[in-house]
């Protein structure tokens, strides 16, 4: 699983795209509106396709055969400098490493995005719980986006999205993300849930819109990294509240709830100036 990397995989998140991600997540930012300006965690949209592949190829079939389901653990996403809205992008994917956690598999990949020069332009890390699957621990997790307790929060503000019933439909169509359980009741009812939820990213997504907006002085550019860690999912249907706080002057964190769950936890945003 370890030492091989897969790609380049083509993209572009030209204006349209940015038009159309904007709209999927209901971002009442102008610049993401108008295509001008890349929300933070947009470059998602360039990962499907690689992650698919990755999971495919890097992960042993041996592991595969042993696990019941798989649910995304934890993202991060770091933006080396922000992206310029139709310039040409390439992203390698290469699995870092697999750990316990309790009777799973947790396996992180590592997507390094580059632009037309080869300089590398964004970062993500993608943690996936293999349910119920066997494996030997092996390499490094990803990046650690937990605030120490010690730290003192100064709490900004709550930032509230509504996850109407056609947002999975736009999300998926921007993300290339298809999978049944934001559709389909009997789908969700096998991962384990009563009914259709939203994408974990594009809850990511509305996190990070509260982020700019609460934080960064609305302007998307100044968000350098945005890192989270699932811990429910999202129904449609339900409002979203972001709670946004401050640790220093580049260091943001959040949690989010929704219909009387938390469904994001150890939320990290870190700022450029």
């Amino acid at each position: 699983m370890l030492g091989r990397r897969l790609g380049p995989f083509p993209g572009r998140l030209d204006a349209d795209l940015v038009r159309a991600y904007a709209q999927a997540t209901a971002d009442p930012n102008a610049g993401p509106v108008a295509g001008s300006a890349v929300p933070p965690v947009a470059i998602v949209t360039q990962i499907w396709e690689a992650q698919s592949a990755a999971f495919a190829e890097l992960v042993p079939q041996a592991v595969k055969g042993t696990m019941s389901g798989g649910v995304h653990g934890e993202h991060d996403v770091v933006l080396h400098r922000p992206i310029v809205p139709g310039e040409e992008l390439q992203t390698w994917v290469e699995a870092t490493g697999c750990r316990r956690g309790g009777r799973h598999a947790i396996v992180t990949m590592h997507y390094g995005t580059h632009d037309s020069e080869g300089e590398l332009v964004a970062e993500q890390w993608w943690t996936t719980v293999l349910l119920g699957a066997t494996a030997e621990p092996v390499g490094e997790p990803a990046p650690a986006h937990k605030v120490g307790a010690d730290v003192v929060l100064q709490p900004v503000g709550d930032h509230v999205v509504t996850v109407d019933e056609d947002m999975p439909r736009r999300y998926a169509e921007v993300s290339g993300d298809w999978s049944e359980h934001h559709f389909d009741v009997e789908a969700a009812r096998r991962t384990g849930f009563d009914r259709p939820f939203l994408h974990g990213l594009a809850t990511m997504a509305l996190c990070a819109q509260g982020v700019v907006a609460l934080a960064a002085g609305g302007d998307p550019d100044r968000v350098r990294r945005v890192a989270v860690r699932f811990a429910a999912p999202t129904f449609v249907g339900e409002d979203v509240t972001v709670h946004v706080a401050r640790a220093d002057d580049r260091t943001i964190t959040f949690t989010a709830e929704s219909a009387g769950a938390t469904v994001i936890t150890d939320g990290l945003a870190e700022l450029r100036f």
